[in-house]
This record gives structure tokens, C-alpha cells and sequence, in this order.
């Protein structure tokens, strides 16, 4: 632990320079660069990068910017002044002017390659030069580590410009998206889903790109126009940028020969990724072989937590490849993301996605994952074959984990002590058959009606008598399994800290950054303010504006009930 780690908690940062002082660049100080870039920084092309841990690159400001809105709870969690986001300083760097700050931070940041393995799959197709040399952050950059009330985070623009892994593209992101990831992590982190974390908003007043998407009334599977976007920058923040990726890029070079440092460089990011995200669980005392194993059985505990939450409060990864999966176990990359909003298991937001990423099948892809992850240790288990028997066996022990989580999610869900799967398999059948909305319909069971008509609300269809008459004995046979010893006020109101009331509906997104295109970012403001307390009651006007089903003729809209990765 850094004597910054250390330290009584900080008093608040009102300025750049106080905040300077907070930085301390673990990443750049203990890994390796690459011995191909450039010395400026200026490295905005494609290309192959051969070995080192990280491109030093410089981001690219957008023209300019102006303030959207900041993380209001985040700031208070850092230490941060409101009044700091509000300030020059401030604006030049979180718009990817880097070029004045304050010492000691650093006048460069910094952009990482990755592997991609898409559900347990190899690939170096989408990499330009089909070696998988060139993938990895092709518009996010680091611009930032320190530790700041006693954690240690990283701040990383979105948006800040081209990077030798851009793949030929411009390295930017338009409001809408950033819009999208800037509340979709603040609304993460409050319902109790490890997420990344949203710092700041900024969006150009005269910079824009042009990119696919969806024309106004469009039923297109796929968009069917070019639509200008002014760019913007979000920065997220996390403990560490890690994925499982990464560690399959070094894995593979490793494996795969021809570097003579490959290996070493596989030892220095697991090592790194045990103290960026697993110090207080494994010992720095232990052998390597004892580290890696230890390692292995916590990123699997955090994983099958992690995806238990996201089928609690409905979300849905769209795109939960390797490189889409980070190593610390909480959420990140809000690319093609969606929540549930119409009861469908197989749910899926994007149109690229496929079945196999979809709402009920993320277990599976994490397994997926899980298993790109410890594959990627294997070469440093070569010289003990004990050591990689026993992580075979953590790897075969994904499953049971994963099932056991998921099980007594379903039960907080339904306020039982354990799942009943029987009284479970009839409710999905019951839920699918009546078309219900899936954050409502588990708000209202947070009642504990005794009747069909206290759950009614939540159904985009009125139900058959035959139907109704199915609901009311499900509900009577549900209530028996209560721990009879427990207060029924008790009980809903457990019930209603799983569950929560208001959940991100897309349609109402929607306008939110459709009105900031022209300035206007009222609606930010609100869904800012809605999305950080989704298991209270709020006032009338936001229960009658939030939580209502979505209207029939937006069921099929594109960029609403679908969308492309276009971003």
C-alpha cells in the first residue's frame, strides 16, 4: 500500500492542482511500454504494436466543449467539489486537453491492446492485420491514476480521439452514446451492480462525425440513414481498466513463441491485476502458482455475482465478449446495452449480438469468459501440473457457483429463503404467457398481492380468465412458502430492496439526448436525479413520467426496441 493508500481521508478538492497532487501512476511506473511508439505521443494511426503493456498516446481535444453534467454522489465518494467540474482546468482535461495540466500528473496518457474471444472463441479477424496485433482501446485513453480517499482509481476519456488500435476509424464518440454510458453507470452503481463509474460530460459545439443509425418511425432491423452526431467525451472511472482480453493477448504471445519477453510480460499484468484488484484477497507473500489459483477462484466468486445482478434488475450485456469482460468483476463497456422492459429470457437489445449474448444466456457467456480468463494463466502453471489440475477443477466448479447464485437471486427475489424451482419454472411460464413487464411486475409482487389484480399493472395484455384463474393459484402457492415466523411487512420490504421500481426504459432515454444535440440538457439533469434512487418512492409526477410500460408503438422502433453498436 502506497503511504497515499494510507492516508486519513482527504478533505475536499476544489482545484486541478490539488488534484494533481492525488496522482500516482501504478500502470505506467510498473509495466512496460511499447518500444515502437512514439516519443510525442502523437500515434493516431493503425498498427501492429509487437509487445509492451500500453501505447503512451496523446488524446485528441475536441473542439470547443462544453460542460453536459458530472457525477454529483461520485464526486462526493472521490472527494471532488462540485465546483471543480465547473472550472477551465477541469473542462481541458476531461475534453482531452492534456497539454498544461499541473505537475506531478502526466502531459500523456495511455491506450491498451487486447485479445478478443467472443463466447470462448479465438478471433483476430476484426484485427486490421488479421494477427490480433492490433486490437485494443481504439478511442479510450487513460488520462489519469491516483488515489483519492484512500482507493485507488483510473480515469479514462471516451471518446478522446485515434489510437494505433483505432482500426482506421476517427476515435470518437457522439452525444448519444456517451449520453447512454454516462447515466447507465451512475444507474448501475444504484441499484448495487459493480459498475464503472461516471466522472464528467462534455460535448462540442461545432465538432461533429457522421455515423449509421435509425431515420424518425424507422422499423429497420439495421439503421437506414448517415446522421450527423456532435462528438462528445465521458470519462469513466474504475479501479482499473483490466479485462480478461489483455491477459489473453500476453497469454497468446507467450503460448504462441517468437517474443522473447512474452512471458515475462504475462507474469507482470497477472501480478499487476492482483494489486490493482485483488490486494486485500491474496497474500503478496504466496508463490506464484498459490497467487494465480487464488486468483482464479476470487474473479470467479465476483463474476457469477456480477452476472446474478444483472439478471436481478434486468440487464442485458448485448456484447459480453472477453474484451467486454473486466477482470476486477464489475461492469464495463455500455455499448450495446439494454434492459429488460417486455419479459422475454432471450432478450437482446443489439442487432448484432446474437442469441448467445442474450438476457438468460449471460451465465453461459460469463462461463465463456471465465474460462478465456483462466486459460490465459495456464502458461504461468506450465512448470506444475498439480497446480493446473486444481485450476481445471476451479474451471469446472464455474457452473455449480453460477447456479447457486442465480437460484437464491431468484428467491430475494420473490422474498422466499430458497427457490422453490417448480413454483419458478411455472412463474416464467405464467410471466412469458401474459407479457409482463419484468421491473414492474417484480415491484408489484413486492406486495404480496393475494390476487392477480395486484399484479395487472404490470401486463402489456389483458389475460384470459383461464389465465387470471392461473395467476391466482401461482400466488396463493407462493405465499405458502413463506417462512411463516417472518413479518409479511418484512418480507415485502426485502422484497423491495432487490427489486427496484424504476429501471432505464429506452424510449425515455431517447429524448434525453435528442435534446442535448441543441443544447438542452434538462432532461439529463432529471433522469440523473431519477436513476440514483430506483428502489424509493419518489414524487407523483415521476411515478406517473417513469414507471409506466412502454407504448405499444415503440415495441418495434429502431433505436429504441433495438439498435446498432453504432456509437
Amino acid at each position: 500500500m502506497s503511504k497515499r493508500e494510507g492516508a486519513e481521508k482527504a478533505t475536499n478538492i476544489f482545484t486541478l492542482n490539488e488534484f494533481a497532487k492525488v496522482s500516482d501512476y501504478s500502470f505506467l511506473d510498473t509495466l512496460n511500454p511499447d518500444p515502437d511508439a512514439t516519443e510525442d505521443g502523437v500515434d493516431f494511426f493503425p498498427r501492429q504494436v509487437f509487445s509492451g503493456h500500453y501505447v503512451p498516446v496523446k488524446p485528441s481535444p475536441i473542439a470547443d466543449p462544453i460542460y453536459v453534467s458530472h457525477g454529483h454522489q461520485f464526486f462526493k465518494e472521490l472527494g471532488l467539489d462540485d465546483s471543480l467540474a465547473f472550472t477551465d482546468e477541469f473542462a481541458k482535461l476531461f475534453s482531452g486537453d492534456i497539454a498544461e495540466v499541473p505537475e506531478p500528473m502526466r502531459k500523456m496518457g495511455w491506450a491498451t491492446g487486447y485479445a478478443l474471444s467472443i463466447f470462448g472463441n479465438e478471433y483476430t479477424e476484426q484485427c486490421p492485420f488479421k494477427t490480433g496485433n492490433g486490437y485494443g482501446d481504439g478511442r479510450a485513453i487513460s488520462v489519469f491514476e491516483g488515489v483519492l480517499n484512500n482507493k485507488r482509481w483510473e480515469m479514462q476519456l471516451k471518446g478522446g480521439g485515434p489510437t494505433p488500435y483505432c482500426r482506421g476509424a476517427d476515435g470518437r464518440a457522439v452525444l448519444r452514446s456517451s449520453v447512454r454510458e454516462f447515466l447507465a453507470q451512475e444507474y448501475m452503481h444504484a441499484l448495487g451492480v459493480p459498475s464503472t463509474r461516471s466522472l464528467s460530460l462534455f460535448v462540442s459545439q461545432s465538432e461533429t462525425v457522421d455515423r449509421p443509425w435509425y431515420s424518425e418511425g424507422s422499423r429497420s432491423e439495421n439503421p437506414d440513414i448517415m446522421v450527423s452526431n456532435p462528438v462528445a467525451i465521458s470519462t469513466r472511472v474504475a479501479p482499473s481498466f483490466l479485462r480478461v482480453g489483455q491477459l489473453e493477448l500476453f497469454s497468446r504471445r507467450a503460448r504462441i513463441g517468437g517474443r522473447p519477453n512474452a512471458m515475462a510480460e504475462l507474469e507482470m499484468i497477472v501480478l499487476h491485476v492482483i494489486e490493482r484488484e485483488y490486494k486485500a484477497q491474496i497474500d503478496a507473500g504466496l508463490p506464484i502458482a498459490d497467487k494465480v489459483l487464488t486468483l482464479a477462484t476470487e474473479f470467479r466468486d465476483r463474476l457469477t455475482s456480477l452476472v446474478a445482478n444483472w439478471l436481478r434488475v434486468g440487464y442485458c450485456q448485448g456484447n459480453f465478449n472477453s474484451d467486454n469482460c473486466a477482470v476486477g468483476g464489475f461492469t464495463i463497456d455500455y455499448g450495446p446495452f439494454g434492459f429488460c422492459e417486455y419479459f422475454d429470457p432471450y432478450f437482446q437489445p443489439w442487432t448484432g449480438g446474437g442469441r448467445h449474448f442474450a438476457f438468460f444466456n449471460q451465465p453461459l457467456a460469463a462461463e465463456k469468459n471465465f474460462e478465456s480468463f483462466c486459460s490465459a494463466l495456464k502458461p504461468l502453471l506450465q512448470s506444475s501440473p498439480k497446480a493446473l489440475e486444481q485450476l481445471e477443477q476451479i474451471i469446472e466448479g464455474f457452473s455449480t457457483v453460477m447456479e447457486d447464485k442465480v437460484g437464491n437471486m431468484w428467491a430475494a427475489k420473490l422474498g422466499l429463503e430458497s427457490l422453490d424451482n417448480e413454483l419458478f419454472s411455472q412463474l416464467l411460464s405464467l410471466m412469458m404467457k401474459t407479457h409482463v413487464d419484468y421491473t414492474i411486475f417484480f415491484r408489484q409482487l413486492s406486495n404480496l398481492p393475494k390476487e392477480v389484480s395486484g399484479i395487472s399493472d404490470s401486463f402489456y395484455a389483458a389475460p384470459s380468465e383461464e389465465l387470471e384463474e392461473a395467476w391466482n393459484q401461482w400466488l396463493n402457492a407462493w405465499r405458502e412458502k413463506f417462512n411463516p415466523e417472518q413479518d409479511l411487512n418484512e418480507i415485502s420490504n426485502q422484497m423491495k430492496q432487490v427489486n427496484p421500481k424504476y429501471t432505464w426504459r429506452e424510449w425515455l432515454i431517447v429524448p434525453a439526448y435528442e435534446q442535448a444535440k441543441s443544447g438542452d440538457f434538462t432532461l439529463i439533469h432529471e433522469l440523473q436525479k431519477v436513476l440514483a434512487n430506483p428502489y424509493d418512492e419518489q414524487s407523483e409526477w415521476v411515478e406517473q413520467k417513469y414507471n409506466q410500460l412502454r407504448p405499444l408503438d415503440l415495441f418495434t422502433a429502431g433505436g429504441v426496441s433495438h439498435y446498432s453498436c453504432s456509437s
